[in-house]
Order: C-alpha cells, then structure tokens, then sequence
C-alpha cells in the first residue's frame, strides 16, 4: 500500500451477540436483483443460525434494560422475576432488538444480572438511513440468577460526536416458558451461578460439579483485537507481540493451572479494514460471544473446604504490560442435596510444556510461520451421597499459522487454523469434544487505491458421548463464513464505490436432528436465503 500500513487501518477502523433473527426467507424466484454498488441503506443484519427452541407453553415476559447509548455511561437497572410464571421454567429466552443510524463505529457490549454476565455482544455499523437488528440467546443456564430480584447494568460504549452520529437504542427482554402439560422444568441447570468479580471464591462445601465459563475477547482496537496477525519483535511489521500471535486462554486455581483453551478468531464488523464484508452478515460470534467452558469438577474437594481460593483467568502470549483483552467469568455450581459436605481428592495434574514456534522468513513477502499447543490432564473424586465420582479431564490446544505480508504491508494475508480437543470422563461416560476455527484472508490496495478484502472464517465441533464403548448421542456443527468486498479509499462515501458478496452457511446435525441453513448477499442485498434440512 502506498504510505500506508494496512494493520494501522485495520485498528482504526474497528472497535470491539444466541442468534441473530432473519427476515423471512427469500424463495429463488423471488431473489432480489442487486445494486451495481453499495448504496445509502441495506439489509438489515442476518446470519444463518437457528433460532432458539421453545416448549410452546404459557410464557411471561420482563423489560431487561433499555437504553440510548451515546458515551460510556452504563445503563443500571433492576429486574424481578415475573410472579405469574413462578421459577419451574423449561426455557428462557433473552432477545436484544437494536437500532441505529448515521455513521458509527462497531462497539462492544455485556449486559449483567447481579454481576453475573449472561450477555457480550458487539453492534452492526449503520447506514445513513439507519437499520434494525436483533438477538436472541438461550440463558436458561442462568436460572438461578433470575429467580430473584436483581441489579441490572448494560453497556454499549459509544461515542458521539459531529462525525459519529449513531446512537445505539437497544431493548433487552427476558421471555420465560414455564413448564406445564406434561413439559419438564429445564434440567441439570446449576444450583448457583457466582460471577468472579475479585481475587477470591468461596463455594458451597456440598459442591460436587464445576463449570467456568469465559466471555474471552481481544478488543479494543489495538493490536490484541488482531492478535492472530502479530508477529515477533524481529519482524517488520506494525503489531508485534513478543512471541508472535500464539495465544491460550487460561484458568487457574490456587495458583496451579486447572484449564487451558484455544481463543476463538472473533472479527467485528469493521474487521479487516473492510465494513463492507460486515454491513448484512457479521461474522460468526461477533453478537453472539460463546463463552469458553472449563470442567474444574476435579478441583471441587479443593474448593469445598469453606475457604476463600484464588480462582484467576489470563491470557498466555499477550506481551507483559499490554492490555487488550477481556475476560469475565462465571463459576457454575452444582450441590449435592443429600450431603453437608462433599470430600474427595485432586488425584492427578499433569500440564505438558507450552510449544510455540514463531519463525520470520525474510523476503519478498515476509513471512512468519507459527505453530503451538499445549496438553492439561486433571483428574479427582468426590465422594458424593449417590456414591463415589471420578471425573478426568483431558484437554489439548493447538495453533498453526502463517502470516504474509508486502512492502508497507499491502498485501497482507493469513492462514491459520487452531483446535480445541476435550475429553471429560465422569465414571464410565465420556464426552468427546472436538473443535476446530479456521481463517484465510488476504487484503490488497491496487495501483488506483481499491482496497479489496477476501476473507473466510469460522469454527467447526463434533460431540460425542460415550458409556463403555457404545455411543449415546452425537452432534456435528460447521459455522463458516465467506465474503469478498472492495472500495475505493481516501473519498468521501457517495465515491467509494463499494461492492461485496458473502455467504454464511450454518451446519448442525446428529442425534437430535438436522439444521441447514445459508444465506448469500450482494452488495447489501439478501438474494438467497436456502434451507436444506
């Protein structure tokens, strides 16, 4: 690029939400003929993921927070559980509907129920006419939360001013499904739900399983919203990190190490120096941040002595002093009813030495070529009132990498893949959890300023769980996005020019069925919305 470094535009332009509701689906006759470009107003945003299932029993409904975001003041509310809908719920849904207008950056958000975090999300950029979106999530994980009058705070961090003119208007609901003729109240939800919100936890001494949940996210528009594109101090290139873009979210107990996992690409919807990817189809996650969850069962006879522990979450590979990620936790619990206290053992650790690679290849591109993991293996027993529980976790993650940059960074391309496999072993059931994120992007900046962005990304699971040999239930899920855009830089908007396509297709299948959707658009325009199961 032409005195000028792609990276630093990628910062500048992007900031740091669960399905995103779609318009009714388009039949191919039907398909809308396209702009020749990007003009004042698009589709409002849509991705491909199924909406969340429902019982269809009687249902109440509860006002979360509403808010205008215009700076970084919070919204600060309070919730009470709806009377008439009691707390034998099936289901309860959250939906966020969102407005906005004008010009303005995508922004990150979270939204609390006493301290406990059950939303991070960030926003779709506008057009000048102004678009409509919103999310729905399944929080029925968060039962115990809701079941009590609480204090509410969202935040959208914003700016306003003669240049960003958006402001944010957003309503959060609460839809509970309660459980009648013959549906169940939801099961093996947790008995307490414990944000970490300081040095130390204490949990109850009846506790006999462990979740933490991570809303792990780079952001805030410096080099760690990028991580994946850092490279070592010894190479030429603007965002550097120590040991290059390898990086592991962690979580600990008591100082020893108790989780390990791959962080997913998240990229917003300004992400990769091109809006135009984003205006319609976001990327997968980017409204929907899926918490990272860590098994610490086999920490519990640790934790169940009434004593305060540390329990501490960090980021492996962030260069030392420098922020840029978020990373709020829950602490899930379950008791043990028939038990006062829960003894046992922590009677297996064993952490394999961190590898990562991160070579620079001097040249015409440069090039960095990185690879990493890392393997963690827990075990413990409880001896719980429904006899002795032996849980086993095995976790390893993996990153391998390469990053090609030219002269003053144009192009500037990655390819990367990263995994996340688990096993949790409780007594003679295993869960088999497989996960896999890939991207592939290039951008380029032609001899007549045309910035061109191609980019795909994504994540992949498979599910298995297993009682002695025989296969119980199953599921596969294949998330992936492609998109292709181009503008002319350095103009003012009516001269971009702009043109793009992408296409979301969300994939899920096993044991309970079948879901098959994806969704394709050209310059703002829906023009395919396909279902195949």
């Amino acid at each position: 690029m032409r005195q000028r470094k792609i990276m630093s535009m990628i910062s500048g332009l992007t900031l740091a939400a669960g399905m995103l509701l779609a318009a009714p689906a388009a039949h191919a006759d039907e398909a809308p003929t396209p702009p020749a470009e990007f003009g004042t107003d698009w589709h409002d945003p849509v991705t491909a993921a199924p909406p969340v299932t429902t019982p269809g029993t009687r249902t109440c409904r509860v006002t979360l927070a509403a808010a205008r975001f215009r700076d970084f003041t919070p919204y600060k509310g309070s919730y009470t559980p709806p009377k008439e809908c009691g707390t034998r719920w099936n289901k309860v849904v959250l939906r966020l509907e969102g407005t906005v207008k004008g010009r303005q950056y995508d922004r990150l958000g979270h939204l609390a129920v006493g301290g406990v975090e059950i939303l991070r999300t960030s926003t779709p950029e506008p057009s000048p006419d102004g678009i409509a979106w919103s999310v729905e999530k399944d929080v029925t994980r968060y039962r115990e939360t809701l079941s009590r009058p609480q204090p509410v705070e969202m935040l959208i961090g914003n700016v306003v001013n003669e240049t960003y003119t958006g402001v944010i208007d957003v309503r959060v609901t609460l839809t509970f499904h309660t459980a009648q003729g013959g549906v169940r109240p939801a099961a093996n939800t947790p008995d307490r739900v414990l944000p970490l919100t300081g040095a130390t936890l204490t949990t109850p001494r009846n506790t006999e399983r462990i979740l933490a949940e991570v809303y792990a996210t780079g952001s805030g528009g410096g080099c760690e919203e990028f991580w994946y594109l850092t490279v070592p101090d010894a190479a030429p290139y603007s965002c550097k990190a120590t040991d290059g873009p390898y990086r592991e979210v962690r979580i600990s107990v008591d100082g020893k190490l108790a989780g390990i996992a791959a962080p997913f690409p998240h990229v917003w919807t300004g992400g990769w120096s091109n809006p135009f990817l984003w205006y319609v189809t976001p990327a997968p996650r980017a409204f929907d941040v899926q918490p990272i969850v860590y098994d610490l069962t086999p920490f519990a006879a640790l934790l169940n002595d009434g004593l305060a522990h540390r329990i501490e979450v960090s980021v492996a590979g962030v260069p030392a002093g420098q922020s840029g990620w978020s990373v709020p936790a829950n602490v899930l619990l379950w008791q043990d009813e028939g038990r006062a206290v829960v003894t046992g053992a922590l009677d297996r650790h064993e952490s394999g030495t961190p590898r990562n690679s991160s070579v620079h290849t001097p040249g015409s591109p440069d090039r960095v070529d990185t690879t990493g993991g890392h393997t963690l293996t827990v075990a413990g027993h409880l001896n719980t009132s429904h006899g002795r529980v032996a849980t086993t976790v095995t976790r390893t993650v993996g990153h391998s990498s390469t990053h090609r940059w030219g002269a003053d960074e144009n192009p500037d391309a990655l390819t990367a893949r990263w995994t996340d496999d688990e096993t949790v072993t409780v007594g003679r059931t295993a869960t088999r959890t497989h996960r896999a994120y890939v991207m592939d992007g290039e951008i380029t900046v032609s001899a007549d300023n045309r910035l061109r962005t191609v980019l795909t990304v994504g994540g992949r699971a498979s599910v298995d769980v297993v009682r002695a040999g025989e296969r119980l239930s199953w599921s596969r899920l294949d998330d992936t996005y492609t998109g292709d855009a181009a503008f002319t830089l350095g103009v003012p908007r009516e001269e971009r020019h702009a043109v793009g396509t992408s296409t979301e297709r969300y994939r899920r299948y096993g044991s309970d069925g079948c879901y098959d959707r994806s969704l394709t658009t050209v310059q703002g325009t829906l023009v395919e919305d396909l279902r195949r199961c």
